[in-house]
């Protein structure tokens, strides 16, 4: 699988239980990262930002069982100025020989404009593969909760919405969490949000395998290992 994010830190934040689960299964991950991250408003560190996030993102994929990361020079809070061709052309290059894009989902979760450039890219890029894509989605009564509480922009898909509702051990995704000091020491945000998905996450086909029918279908392993390590 390859995992096509925009910023350092959203293989993590976003990704992470999913990416930790295919480790768990031997799958073979690659993430592409289109940006490095300096315009974030979050952490001071003393050093150039764009350094110290790219360090964080190898110390991440390593607890994340990432077999390879290409992390790219755009400018970060700009993608959406970049020719889509271009991006998507960085997708298709980095593809090798996987066999799915895995992307946020359409609105970029957030609504970031270089989330849902990186996610127009990984579409374009897999029509010209002809590879399905699979996106992280945030479930509406969880956006809601969040919008709620800290006044954010969570774009959640209701249940008729959702194609796969996959139970996780975060237990990789908060060791890789931990290793984004600059971006998770003060972000509250992101802890609520773990702790209301709890121990599943929800994913939607945006372009769905050859074969497939187009029945949304909810799946949940029938044994999961923990309860995804929320206390």
């Amino acid at each position: 699988m390859l995992a096509v994010c925009a910023h350092p830190d959203d293989e993590s934040f976003g990704l992470g239980a999913v990416l930790g689960a295919l480790s768990d299964r031997r799958a073979t991950t690659h993430v592409l990262c289109f940006t490095h991250g300096e315009a974030s408003t979050l952490g001071e560190t003393g050093r150039p930002l764009d350094e110290v996030r790219a360090e964080e993102l190898s110390a991440a994929a390593v607890f994340l069982g990432v077999d390879e990361v290409t992390l790219l020079d755009y400018p970060d809070g700009h993608l959406e100025e970049v020719p889509l061709e271009e991006l998507a052309q960085k997708v298709n290059e980095a593809v090798g020989p996987a066999e799915i894009l895995l992307v946020f989902d359409e609105g970029g979760i957030t609504g970031h404009p270089d989330h849902c450039a990186a996610t127009a890219a990984a579409l374009l890029a897999a029509r010209r593969d002809e590879l399905p894509v699979l996106a992280w989605a945030v479930p509406e009564h969880v956006a809601s909760m969040l919008n709620a509480e800290f006044d954010t922009s969570f774009l959640g898909r209701r249940d008729t919405e959702v194609d796969l509702v996959v139970t996780v051990d975060r237990g990789r995704q908060r060791q890789a969490i931990a290793c984004h000091v600059s971006q998770s020491t003060d972000n509250p945000v992101l802890w609520r949000r773990l702790e209301l998905l709890g121990s599943t996450e929800s994913l939607r086909w945006l372009r769905l395998p050859v074969g497939i029918a187009g029945a949304r279908e909810h799946v949940a392993p029938a044994s999961p290992d923990s309860d995804g390590g929320e206390s």
